[in-house]
């Protein structure tokens, strides 16, 4: 499927910049010690934990960029959940960008512990896309979306055709990296890969008044396979 591996691939480059500290902090260690056989014991006795902390890291680190295929319910005049996490927040919102107005809202709370890959709700077209800088509060209040560094995409679905939603990637106070896969008028399959945000943040889509919501507080959804959403 389109984008497999850009995960795996964002975790290999982190796992290798850690592995390239521990080898510079094992060098300051060793080469910081006036007396050699001082030098050699305390980097020696050092070794093991910070390799082993190194370890742990890079375990955490590949199952964080874990990165599984959607298996996309059949179906029309559907809306899937963009991302993996818990729905915190199901309201009626202004949204005035690209939504031009009144429209319901899903939130969608992503731990450390989710997969962090996001996926089409729908098979259309990005028609909007927006970059907004700003600051890092805690992803796990809702209100974080006003403030904090984000990614709007507008979407215009293809089935239903017409249809408009919305969808902003959050970053968190550890999240501090969205990384979109698509752009400004690239056409999209629904369940397939649109971005990455790194460690913990916050997805919010914006629906047409008319859809039925399909999803309650406390929920937990999957990214390209739970039905957010539908026409009836």
């Amino acid at each position: 499927m389109k984008h497999s591996g850009r995960a795996r691939q964002a975790a290999f480059k982190i796992i290798l910049i850690s592995l390239i500290a521990f080898v510079v902090v094992w060098a300051l260690i060793a080469f910081g010690t006036v007396m050699v056989v001082v030098l050699g014991a305390g980097a020696l006795a050092v070794t093991p934990f910070v390799l082993a902390l190194w370890a742990l890291f890079a375990v955490f680190t590949l199952y964080f960029f874990r990165d599984p295929e959607a298996k996309v319910p059949a179906g029309s005049n559907l809306i899937l959940s963009p991302a993996h996490g818990k729905v915190d927040v199901v309201d009626r919102t202004t949204e005035p960008e690209f939504m031009g107005g009144e429209c319901q809202r899903v939130s969608i709370f992503l731990s450390v512990l989710d997969v962090h890959v996001q996926n089409a709700p729908v098979s259309g077209k990005v028609a909007f896309y927006k970059y907004t800088e700003g600051e890092f509060m805690n992803a796990i209040r809702s209100e974080c979306a006003s403030c904090n560094e984000n990614v709007l995409l507008g979407l215009e679905s293809s089935e239903p055709r017409g249809i408009k939603l919305g969808l902003r990637l959050i970053a968190g106070v550890i999240a501090r990296r969205i990384v979109p896969y698509v752009k400004l008028g690239d056409e999209i399959v629904r369940g397939e890969r649109i971005s990455l945000v790194q460690f913990g943040s916050r997805a919010d889509v914006y629906l047409p008044l008319d859809w039925k919501i399909k999803v309650k507080l406390g929920d937990h959804v999957t990214g390209g396979e739970t039905i957010l959403a539908a026409l009836e």
